[in-house]
């Protein structure tokens, strides 16, 4: 497929269905309108929720197979262990970078000075669960149950220990893992037939989100909106591109290229879950990873790798500090960092995660989590740039743990090689 023109198609579905979307939004029309009842929240909703669990179907088979073929290929624990050790560091790296930036540049800008929030916001966050629980639930006991919840940790660590049985099970395990790389072959051919129906999935979805919302939402909280965004792009090009460039030593506009139909689609759908099968499709095919690191550190980063919503946790703190007039130490700046970049792992998974994440941090360092009631309005928009900062991340740091095992072809980032020819 022709990522270069998916890519220009998938920006003009996303171009038009925004100023489409903002343009009904505009309007103010009646409820019961037409256009309202039978096209926004009739055909392109349910062409948009189509798409959306058309990529969600895909995750978890995609993920359980490609990590037990990549399992089974490293076959060595010792090799597993430090790969993981590497992936998880670089992730809990990256995350303290973006909410230092984030910090940094919050008390530059100051986004809430002047703000008086009022004390009787209301909100309830969902308690984090402990960490023993945390950790106890990161293990299945019942694998068939994990997959059929979607419990992407517990998934991995299945599909690991049967990627490192096959290759310690011979023939029969030679038997096995041929017959899962067929499957990985069928999966990924699934995945390629989504990409080509991609553009009309994006276009439903943002008419959808704009014709709701428009871009009223941001009016209100236009500094605080432009902070986190700033920040955002700061993260993804400077973290992601300084990666790549030093730790990698790739050009990162190259790397940028390849990854611009993923940035696409995790904008589109906010969820690095339901981006996940076309961002392992790209890391492996046009980045050059090969399967047995790519199939272990994406589907981990779509997990626990939360860049853009620690960004969202460091300004917003800030924030909500600034508009209660409350001043926080360099203690509680530290608090902040320490926390949101632990809880990244230790919240992964549990619905609300975001929010969850914030009120945490928000408890740490004695600000009230009430104050979030205020900018859940622009949340939403921000998420879908957060999350396609995510997957670039899971994306980078793929590249870097795949260049430092030896296993990344050059030939294929550099697009004189096939994705299935490793010429290391």
């Amino acid at each position: 497929m022709d990522h270069s023109k998916l890519t220009k198609q998938i920006l003009t579905a996303m171009f038009v269905g925004i100023l489409l979307g903002a343009g009904v939004h505009s309007l103010s029309l009646a409820e019961d309108n037409f256009i309202l009842v039978y096209l926004i929240d009739g055909l392109f909703d349910l062409g948009g929720d189509i798409f959306v669990k058309s990529l969600k179907l895909l995750v978890v088979p995609i993920v359980f197979v490609s990590l037990v073929c990549g399992a089974s290929n490293l076959g060595d624990n010792a090799s597993m262990g430090r790969i993981g050790l590497k992936t998880i560091g670089l992730y809990l790296m990256t995350t303290a970078i973006a909410i230092t930036l984030a910090i940094t540049a919050a008390v530059i800008i100051q986004p809430g000075v002047g703000i008086n929030l009022s004390t009787d916001l209301e909100f309830v966050a969902k308690e984090s669960p402990p960490f023993k629980e945390v950790l106890l639930n990161i293990f299945p006991s019942n694998p068939i149950a994990a997959m059929a919840e979607g419990k992407m940790l517990q998934i991995i660590v299945f599909a690991i220990l049967v990627g490192i049985a096959i290759s310690k099970s011979g023939e029969a395990g030679q038997r096995i893992r041929q017959h899962l790389d067929d499957w990985n072959d069928v999966i990924m051919n699934i995945v390629m037939m989504l990409m080509k129906v991609a553009p009309i999935g994006v276009f439903c979805l943002l008419v959808t989100l704009f014709a709701q919302m428009g871009f009223s939402a941001i009016q209100e909280l236009i500094v605080y909106f432009m902070t986190v965004l700033m920040v955002l792009v700061l993260h993804f090009v400077l973290t992601y591109g300084g990666m790549i460039r030093v730790l990698a030593n790739l050009s990162p506009v190259k790397f940028f290229r390849h990854m611009a139909p993923v940035l696409a689609y995790g904008f589109s759908t906010s969820s690095s879950n339901a981006t996940l099968p076309m961002t392992l499709e790209t890391v492996e095919h046009k980045i050059g990873v090969k399967n047995e690191i790519a199939s272990f550190t994406v589907p981990l980063g779509a997990t626990i790798n939360m860049d853009g919503t620690a960004i969202m946790q460091g300004v917003a703190t800030v924030f909500i500090a600034q508009a209660f007039n409350q001043d926080l130490s360099l203690a509680d700046y530290i608090t902040v960092i320490l926390t949101a970049t632990m809880a990244s792992i230790g919240t992964a998974g549990v619905p609300g995660v975001g929010l969850i994440m914030l009120a945490l941090v928000l408890q740490q360092v004695g600000l009230p989590v009430e104050g979030i009631a205020l900018i859940i309005g622009v949340d939403r928009l921000l998420d879908m740039t957060r999350t396609a900062v995510n997957v670039t991340g899971d994306a980078a740091v793929s590249a870097i743990v795949a260049k430092s095992e030896g296993k990344f072809s050059n030939d294929v980032f550099e697009g004189r090689a096939a994705s299935d020819t490793y010429s290391i």
